[in-house]
């Protein structure tokens, strides 16, 4: 086969290659999306799960939650409730202006990517 994708490499990711990449099994990794609802990748024209980064890096720190650091389910979801109510909070605008940069960034990277 190709070579293996490197995190970073790509935009999309198929879930085969999540799943080497996490080394998370495919089925664990639907599992996962059917207990975290901010765990949701896109669908391709075919139902195919696309991940970005993000959502590996996600998988990644549920993983290690669970398996290195031995905290349940229903603990990892709490904690991720309490993540997301944080994050909700204001930013200052200084901090707001940082965001930006980085996202804006982000989409010329992506832009840039298609344009090769």
């Amino acid at each position: 086969m190709g070579e293996e994708p490197r995190l970073g490499s790509k935009i999309f990711y198929k879930i085969g290659e999540v799943s080497r990449l996490t080394k998370v099994p495919a089925y664990v990794l639907r599992f996962w999306e059917s207990q975290f609802a901010f765990l949701k990748p896109k669908k391709s024209g075919g139902n195919q799960r696309l991940y970005v980064q993000r959502d590996i890096e996600t998988i990644l720190e549920i993983k290690r939650m669970l398996y290195e650091e031995g905290h349940t389910l229903e603990g990892v979801k709490r904690y991720w409730v309490r993540r997301a109510r944080a994050s909700s909070r204001p930013l200052p605008p200084r901090e707001v202006a940082k965001k930006l940069r980085g996202d804006l960034q982000a989409i010329v990277d992506i832009i840039d990517s298609h344009s090769r």
